[in-house]
């Protein structure tokens, strides 16, 4: 099993370096050391590869890029780039590196580490690979400068050059054309005690060399736990500082009346979503696809499965966010003559049922995944005329799986990597993108359209171009939108620093504990 005691963690530390640090001839100090719990997990830990929540998590907190967010904001700053200008044809880029950072293995940050890190993840044909494709050229124009040239203006490329995919990592330490999943070599203010070994503790240590503001915990210990009942035992047993994904909700409201713990919720940009593999049969059928779209009911999704703590969401830019569309929404939901109409138009009926399997991953989205799973097959077969299996396997080779183009039909979540309505379509609808999201949907009408809008500067000119965009995925429907999450971390009272962060960025490096 994954779940093992706070004791264990400590214990594995101790085996893995000292625990107390003497201090001249004075009493020794006890290590300051942070446990986090969560039922997630990794997938790899390489920036060009790594696209998935908890992947990205221990890279946040590990590796940096040349811009950030601002904690718990949207804004962007500057981090490994002290500056930078763009072109009045917003074709050119330059930016100014930050001097004297070193690399967790001592290598000095350049222009050239720069260089070779972004060309890395740009050509080496990892899943996020495609943030970067706006890019046509990268020069280094100085010791600490380089000049990045777009193949067309995109709005929002300075935001995406802050997700992972462009985490600048050490030359030395890795190949332009292999992978390295176990290892991360960056700038951030932790490193890896170890490489990683899939099913183990992570743990990090504070980076000595740092060169910002030094993290407050010595070592950060990630527990992983088999199931949300499990963490939740941690949490109140004092196994875990912090529990952060992910709990049902009776278990969260368990949590907060726990008088021992703090906890936080709010708005998140997280969505959930079915994918239609439409090269499949029988998904490649636009009817298939029509007839489950409106078999789908919402509102029983968020009530049945997550007690009205989700929010039925009719487009896959959330509710909230500029351009959004509510283009899913219809006069009944179900509707399941209009279903029933769609299936008969593609040889289908009560009598002639279709049937097809519904994929899900049992314990990477929480324990109430088989519950969603379970509701969405009994909506299908509502209709009288789909019969459901229901097919699940864990988190690693389900991915594995949607991106070999193996399942037809499928669950996934998805949180930003960018702040910005693109975010929400370009990855899923364009044809490099779905490549990547298991849906393999391609049409040259949707990526002129999403090529059209990122090359118009403000939200004005690009709202009607996004509302088309919307159109057309209703119409194709290679993703059908589900609902919107919320956040929520549990955390004992001593903990300080915890941020819930619009963009779900979970920064160990803030967190404290009182008396540190």
């Amino acid at each position: 099993m994954k779940v093992s005691s706070r004791l264990l963690a400590l214990a594995l530390v101790l085996a893995l370096g000292a625990a107390t640090v003497a201090v001249g001839c004075k009493t020794a100090v006890s290590e300051k050391i942070l446990v986090i719990g969560t039922t997630d997990s990794p997938t790899t830990l390489d920036p060009a590869d790594a696209y998935d929540y908890f992947s990205s998590n221990i890279l946040n907190n590990t590796a940096e890029t040349l811009v950030a967010y601002e904690p718990g904001t949207s804004d962007i700053v500057e981090c490994l780039a002290t500056d930078w200008t763009i072109s009045e044809d917003g074709l050119t880029y330059v930016f100014t590196i930050r001097e004297g950072v070193k690399f967790h293995d001592g290598t000095d940050l350049t222009a050239e580490a720069v260089k070779f890190s972004l060309d890395r993840a740009r050509t080496i044909e990892g899943d996020p690979g495609f943030l970067l494709d706006d890019i046509e050229a990268i020069e280094v124009t100085g010791d600490y400068e380089v000049t990045i040239t777009l193949s067309h203006p995109s709005s929002p490329f300075v935001s995406k050059l802050a997700y992972t995919v462009a985490c600048i990592i050490s030359p030395a330490a890795y190949s332009a054309t292999e992978m390295k999943p176990t290892e991360i070599v960056g700038t951030g203010p932790y490193k890896l005690e170890s490489p990683w070994v899939e099913g183990n503790p992570i743990t990090l240590v504070r980076n000595p060399d740092y060169w910002g503001t030094p993290a407050f915990a010595d070592k950060v210990v990630c527990q992983f736990y088999s199931n949300s009942a499990a963490l939740k035992l941690a949490i109140e047993q004092k196994e875990v500082d912090v529990a952060y994904r992910t709990f049902n909700p009776l278990e969260e409201q368990g949590l907060k009346a726990n008088s021992d713990l703090i906890c936080l919720d709010g708005p998140s940009p997280y969505i959930r979503y079915l994918v239609l593999n439409v090269t499949r049969p029988p998904f490649n059928s636009v009817n298939i696809r029509k007839a489950i779209a409106y078999a789908v009911d919402r509102p029983a999704i968020c009530e049945q499965v997550f007690s009205g703590t989700a929010a039925p969401l009719y487009s896959m830019v959330p509710d909230g966010m500029w351009s959004y569309k509510p283009v899913f929404k219809t006069d009944t939901e179900p509707d399941i003559e209009a279903a029933l109409g769609e299936l008969a138009g593609a040889g289908y009926t009560p009598e002639r049922p279709l049937t097809i399997q519904l994929w899900y991953t049992p314990t990477h989205y929480g324990d109430t995944e088989a519950d969603l799973a379970q509701v969405l097959k009994s909506q299908l077969e509502a209709t009288g005329a789909i019969q459901v299996e229901l097919m699940s396997s864990e988190w690693g080779r389900y991915t594995d799986d949607l991106r070999a183009g193996s399942m037809g039909l499928l669950l996934l979540g998805w949180y930003p990597d960018y702040f910005d309505p693109d975010d929400y379509v370009y990855p899923f609808l364009s044809t490099e993108g779905a490549r990547s999201m298991g849906s393999f949907y391609s049409s040259a009408v949707m990526d002129q359209l999403l090529l059209d809008q990122v090359q118009l500067t403000t939200p004005e000119e690009r709202t009607p171009i996004l509302e088309q965009v919307q159109d057309l995925l209703c119409q194709d429907l290679p993703n059908i939108p589900l609902y919107s999450g919320t956040q929520f971390v549990a955390f004992q009272k001593d903990v300080t620093g915890v941020i819930l962060d619009p963009l779900q960025i979970f920064r160990y490096y803030l967190i404290s504990k009182e008396g540190w």
